[in-house]
């Protein structure tokens, strides 16, 4: 529970997700305003996604309203909950279970005060999705930030292939070799968490796997035919590189499932079940085809 202003027991109650861009969004759109913000335990997942996986939904908010003794702190029955949470949140149970009226808010924190002087009615226009450009740009650091935290373990990775010699591990080869990779690596992360995101209406076919497969495969041959990364490269390390990087950028493109309005939880179940194999067995197809390369390099083949 978190007081913004200076809220009275007859201030509204907010009610929103633990995910991090969400609760931010609330806070800073309720500046000069005196409210109580109710945040649900989400894991950290979005309101849309968190109320189709069951996070952000009737239990929740029934459990959370028990723990913070909201009856004790307020002296009105009225909660104000996300339209976006009212796949997962019955009204009419909460109400039951609580005694507070359950009143399903605008789309846009931004509408939030209109919708309180306006009585707790939200026209058509508050009830709307757009998901312009701007909103997709807003949310991509949530996505290129995780993926740049494994970076550099997928770095690591790459120069230890690179560096690896019969004599040992060779750091001036693992750079030569490695850093070219790198630059794929990056290459694949920014056309999965980045330019899908912000191309997502014009690339085509519903898969978010897809779509990133598509723009990974476009940037992995940009990259190859405007640098000289593969003129002397061996067919296993070929195959490689065009196996792994438009995959590993499909794989962030997945990602992004998680912050947009685009899907709902069965879609996003169906393809998880299709990509995750596919992903697996990349992985494991990729491991082979680097040990091929390590081994041509050395000479073995």
């Amino acid at each position: 529970m978190y007081a913004v202003g200076n809220p009275d027991a007859y201030s509204d109650v907010i009610v929103t997700a633990n995910y991090k861009y969400s609760f931010d969004a609330v806070r800073s759109e309720l500046k000069g305003l005196n409210l109580w913000i109710l945040v649900l335990d989400t894991k950290g997942i979005n309101v849309w996604c968190a109320a189709g996986k069951g996070t952000f939904g009737t239990d929740q908010l029934v459990k959370q309203i028990n723990i913070e003794r909201l009856k004790q702190v307020v002296n009105h029955k009225r909660v104000i909950v996300p339209q976006l949470g009212a796949v997962g949140v019955s009204g009419y149970k909460v109400s039951k279970a609580t005694g507070f009226k359950v009143h399903f808010g605008p789309v846009q924190a931004k509408d939030i005060s209109k919708f309180i002087e306006t009585g707790y009615k939200a026209g058509p226009e508050m009830r709307t999705i757009h998901f312009t450009l701007g909103d997709r740009l807003v949310l991509t650091p949530m996505e290129i930030n995780p993926a740049m935290r494994k970076f550099p373990l997928f770095a690591l990775i790459v120069l230890l292939i690179c560096g690896l010699q019969p004599q040992g591990i060779l750091f001036k080869d693992a750079l030569r070799g490695g850093l070219p990779f790198l630059a794929m690596g990056l290459a694949a992360i920014m056309s999965g968490a980045f330019l899908t995101p912000v191309l997502l209406p014009f690339i085509p076919f519903r898969s978010f796997a897809v779509k990133g497969w598509i723009v990974g495969m476009a940037t992995t041959l940009l990259v190859v035919r405007t640098t000289a990364i593969l003129d002397d490269a061996n067919a296993p390390l070929f195959a490689l590189t065009y196996i792994f990087f438009p995959l590993f950028s499909s794989y962030w493109a997945l990602q992004f499932t998680g912050s947009t309005t685009y899907t709902s939880m069965t879609g996003v179940s169906k393809e998880m079940k299709i990509a995750i194999p596919v992903y697996i067995g990349s992985l494991v197809v990729s491991v082979i085809l680097a040990i091929l390369y390590k081994m041509n390099q050395w000479g073995v083949l």
